[in-house]
C-alpha cells in the first residue's frame, strides 16, 4: 500500500480524507467537507495482507468539485468502517464512479 500512496502522492493525491461522523467526507484537519454529490471515485486498489488472507483492505483515489485529490482507505469485514463505506457507496449510486462511466 505504501508504494501506491507514494505514486499516487507523485500523481498529485496529496490530501487524506476520512468520513466526520455527519457522514461528510473531509480533509484530516476537518477544513473542507464535501457531500457524495462533491466527489468522483478516480481509481481503486486492493491489499491483502501476507500472513493473513482476512486481513483485506482497499485504498480509493479521490477528487472532489474542487480539484483537492487525495486518498481514503478502507478495511474488509468486521474492521470496516461503516461511514467510509457508506459515503462510497453513495459516491458510486451517484454515477461518480469512472469504471461506470466506460461501461
Amino acid at each position: 500500500m505504501v508504494n501506491v500512496l507514494n505514486r499516487l502522492r507523485k500523481d498529485g493525491y496529496k490530501y487524506d480524507f476520512k468520513v466526520s461522523q455527519d457522514g461528510r467526507m473531509c480533509t484530516m484537519e476537518e477544513k473542507d467537507y464535501f457531500t457524495p454529490e462533491q466527489v468522483r471515485i478516480v481509481d481503486h486498489y486492493r491489499f491483502e495482507g501476507e500472513s493473513d488472507p482476512d486481513d483485506m483492505s482497499i485504498l480509493y483515489a479521490l477528487e472532489t468539485n474542487n480539484g483537492l485529490k487525495g486518498t481514503i482507505s478502507n478495511s474488509y469485514g468486521p474492521y470496516a468502517d461503516e461511514n467510509v463505506d457508506t459515503f462510497l457507496k453513495q459516491v458510486e449510486d451517484l454515477g461518480k464512479n469512472l469504471d461506470k462511466k466506460d461501461k
